[in-house]
């Protein structure tokens, strides 16, 4: 199954913690809202860091997404691993297994992200259990 639509992202700034981690490892708190075939809320963590060489940077991120996915309700994780090489960039993002719950039980897929025009699209292929 393809489920496509838009979503907006704020990306708010989490102080560093004492003692954890690395000054130059940034958090950011994720706050997402998906619109389209998976009408949803998304809210997770990330941790970037950029390099010395301009345009080379990673991130990690989980992020809990509850909502609907093609009518179907329930919620489910996402697990992000970017890089950005010299400004070309890198993703995956994949459904932690087993995390989806109600009618979204056994969900499995990968989220792919474009940015054009400064609006944010999504492509969601995705798996799930034929229901009876």
């Amino acid at each position: 199954m393809l489920a496509s639509g838009t979503f907006e992202v704020k990306m708010i700034p989490q102080p560093a913690e004492e003692s954890v981690g690395d000054a130059s490892i940034g958090r950011m708190a994720l706050d997402k809202q998906y619109h389209g075939d998976l009408a949803a809320t998304g809210k997770g963590q990330m941790l970037a860091t950029r390099t010395a060489v301009d345009g080379s940077a990673g991130y990690v991120a989980l992020e809990r997404v509850s909502g609907t996915l093609h009518g179907r309700s329930g919620a489910f994780a996402l697990q992000h691993s970017g890089t950005m090489t010299r400004g070309t960039p890198q993703l995956v993002i994949t459904v932690v297994p087993d995390s989806g719950s109600d009618e979204l039980q056994g969900l499995a897929g990968t989220l792919a992200i474009t940015i054009t025009g400064g609006q944010h699209f999504y492509d969601f292929e995705y798996t799930l259990p034929a229901t009876d």
